[in-house]
């Protein structure tokens, strides 16, 4: 049961002591060096670890995104994870520009093991790692801070040694004190301090520090304050890559590595979509299309980000949620009225070259791949923008604005009565339905023009009520011709406007076709309706948008479909 007073159990993370500090001045100009971790962090966090093919496929999933380091395993922890590093480097997987990355304890017999895994490798990055917060130094681990920087500084030492026996390999050295964020800051730099100086640090030969957040804490802007502390007080400062390593366990590992890099970081760890232990590290796509869409080129390709989603489903056996920044199936989707509205609005305005800047839409899809059309779904809350969104992009009709608020009623008594969500073949089949099918009362079946001296004359053949009628009507062109000829069967109206378009060619790539839009009257009465017709012949579609007209009319402006 939660508590009402949780200070009772619970304290405030303490703030760090740093008054000038300067990151929140700072903006992100370039991206970061990326580091994948799905191959490991996020392969260990899964209820079923990936198998040799899935761990292949990701791989090769990560270096056609662009991934430059990639940690491809725990080497000592598993067999599996020993073949395949062997694998990677034995059949020469690993593209020429790519650096694998590998994990060990600070312990003697898991770097050795290690090293084994990697030789013939062209370059590889050590990462090795030790607690160093207080609670594990006491509770876990029962040592002092000088024990605990010992066996820190003597892994390294081993690595270097082991290095220098296998001059075939480019090493790089990665050391992570586990715990960072949990652990004193003086603490944490004196042992960072200590293993630079172990391996010689030079800036040719520079390490890695990573500061990983291991379990979330605090909110970002500490994480930022902690990070700028190091990066103003590291010795040979020059000599070493900040790396950050955030999780998510308070939702906030993004903004806290927007916020580290702004502090002075160089190099961002995390997995594709934000896998990895308990809530997951941080999502480097998500980053990386945050820097996109600030204009900043992220050095990593998610042109295809729908291939790489399925990918990783396919590799984690994981779902993406649906919500999910960027790539979730419905982040550019708009389901409300006004959204939609503005959507459309927003595509119609936007010329070729215009810098992007429409409304709901931080990214364009198509830069990742994804089409406009799943950018407008239609429910129960939807409006007229995004129907006639679909409607003109999928079927090529331009509504009117007056038919668009008539027909986006119709769309709301359908979801409302049935419920869920209508995709545009459905409501293309509504619209026909209700404005392109309608044969009650009356039915067209055909009709000619004639020149009836300076004016336009029409015999016109209907059905009604199950009998045929040859009308005849004239007037100054064929729907004023037509309306008279109605009116011999008591059908009096008027038109009160009458738009004409071009479908252009059908989905299916027919022919073009002409669609007219008449909006019509009860002749003194007060209601109005809207009849489409569609056909090869413009007159011919005006005739039946008139007969539309009159069927709506006639039934209230309810879908007139014959049963």
């Amino acid at each position: 049961m939660m508590l009402k007073q949780p200070a009772t159990k619970y304290t405030a993370f303490p703030p760090v002591d740093i008054e000038d500090r300067q990151w929140p001045s700072r903006t992100i100009t370039t991206a970061p060096v990326w580091m994948s971790t799905d191959l490991r962090d996020g392969n260990q966090a899964l209820f079923e670890p990936m198998n040799a093919e899935r761990k292949m496929r990701m791989f090769k999933t990560l270096c056609e995104v662009g991934f430059k380091e990639i940690e491809v395993a725990f080497p000592s922890a598993s067999q599996t994870d020993f073949d395949f590093v062997r694998k990677l480097i034995e059949e020469k997987h690993i593209p020429d520009d790519v650096t694998i990355e590998v994990l060990a304890p600070a312990r003697e017999q898991f770097i050795r093991r290690t090293f084994e895994s990697l030789k013939g490798a062209r370059r590889a990055i050590v990462h090795i790692y030790n607690a160093t917060s207080k609670p594990f130094r006491e509770i876990v681990f029962n040592m002092s801070k000088a024990e605990v920087v010992a066996m820190a500084v003597t892994a390294v030492k081993l690595v270097k040694q082991l290095a220098e026996q296998n001059p075939e390999t480019e090493w790089v050295l990665e050391y992570s004190p586990e715990t960072f964020t949990a652990t004193e800051l003086d603490f944490a730099l004196e042992i960072c301090d200590a293993v630079t100086d172990a391996w010689g640090a030079t800036p040719d030969n520079k390490i890695i520090l990573n500061l990983p957040t291991t379990v979330e804490r605090a909110t970002p802007n500490v994480y930022a304050d902690q990070i700028e502390w190091m990066h103003r007080n590291l010795a040979r400062r020059d000599s070493i890559l900040i790396s950050l390593h955030p999780h998510n366990d308070r939702g906030t590992a993004v903004a806290a590595t927007e916020l580290g890099l702004m502090a002075g970081a160089d190099r961002v760890e995390g997995c594709l979509f934000g896998n990895g232990e308990r809530t997951g590290n941080v999502d480097l796509v998500t980053l990386a299309l945050n820097l996109y869409t600030q204009g900043i080129a992220p050095n990593l390709d998610f042109s295809d980000i729908n291939a790489v989603a399925r990918n990783f489903e396919y590799c984690t056996q994981l779902p993406i949620h649906p919500r999910h920044p960027y790539v979730g199936d419905l982040v550019f989707t708009a389901f409300s009225g006004t959204h939609q509205d503005a959507i459309k609005k927003g595509f119609s305005a936007k010329g070729t070259e215009a810098r992007w800047d429409l409304p709901y839409l931080p990214i364009d899809p198509a830069d990742v791949g994804r089409s406009y059309d799943s950018v407008i779904r239609i429910n129960s809350q939807s409006g007229k923008g995004g129907i006639a969104y679909l409607l003109e992009t999928e079927y090529g009709v331009v509504m009117p604005r007056r038919l668009q608020v008539e027909f986006s009623a119709e769309v709301q008594r359908h979801t409302d009565q049935h419920g869920g969500e209508m995709e545009a073949a459905k409501i293309w089949a509504l619209f026909s339905q209700t404005y392109l099918e309608t044969v009650n009362p009356v039915r067209y079946v055909k009709h000619h023009l004639y020149e009836e001296g300076t004016a336009q004359g029409i015999r016109l053949t209907l059905q009604m009520n199950g009998e045929t009628h040859e009308l005849t009507g004239v007037g100054n062109g064929p729907i004023d011709a037509a309306v008279h000829a109605l009116r011999k069967l008591g059908i009096a109206l008027q038109v009160r406007s009458y738009e004409e378009r071009s479908m252009g060619s059908s989905r299916e790539g027919g022919d073009a076709k002409a669609c007219a839009f008449m909006e019509v009257t009860q002749t003194g009465g007060d209601r109005e309706c809207y009849g489409v017709g569609l056909d090869a012949n413009i007159v011919t579609a005006s005739i039946k948008a008139l007969m539309s007209g009159v069927n709506r009319l006639a039934t209230g402006g309810k879908n007139a479909k014959a049963a």
